[in-house]
């Protein structure tokens, strides 16, 4: 993988418990923890415009690849600058362990 292409700094974060805060039911509040900052590619692929629930929604599919990381999945987010991503798979092409490509969806 050329390194000229990561020129994208993004987060991946991952949904953490928090027994210490309890919100106002007596349930653990929910925060995202950095598990790490790395450099990524971002390419949008696919975007699109709908109407649900009364409202009008926007949703844009995005590639982002970045170096092989074993530690990375489906429940966790990128965040890039104020973008938030929802990652909806992971792929390891051709099995090599050199380059991950998550499939996401950004979040509005």
């Amino acid at each position: 993988m050329r390194a000229g292409r990561l020129r994208h700094r993004v987060s991946i974060k991952v949904e953490t418990l928090d027994y210490l805060n309890l919100d106002t039911y007596g349930q653990p509040t929910k925060t995202w923890t950095d598990v790490c900052t790395i450099w990524a590619a971002i390419e949008p692929l696919q975007g699109q415009e709908y109407h649900a629930a009364m409202r009008d929604n926007a949703e844009v599919k995005t590639r982002i690849r970045i170096r092989y990381r074993s530690d990375i999945n489906r429940t966790m987010k990128v965040v890039y600058g104020s973008t938030e991503f929802e990652i909806l798979d992971t792929i390891n092409p051709k099995f090599a362990n050199v380059e991950l490509q998550l499939m996401c969806k950004e979040r509005q």
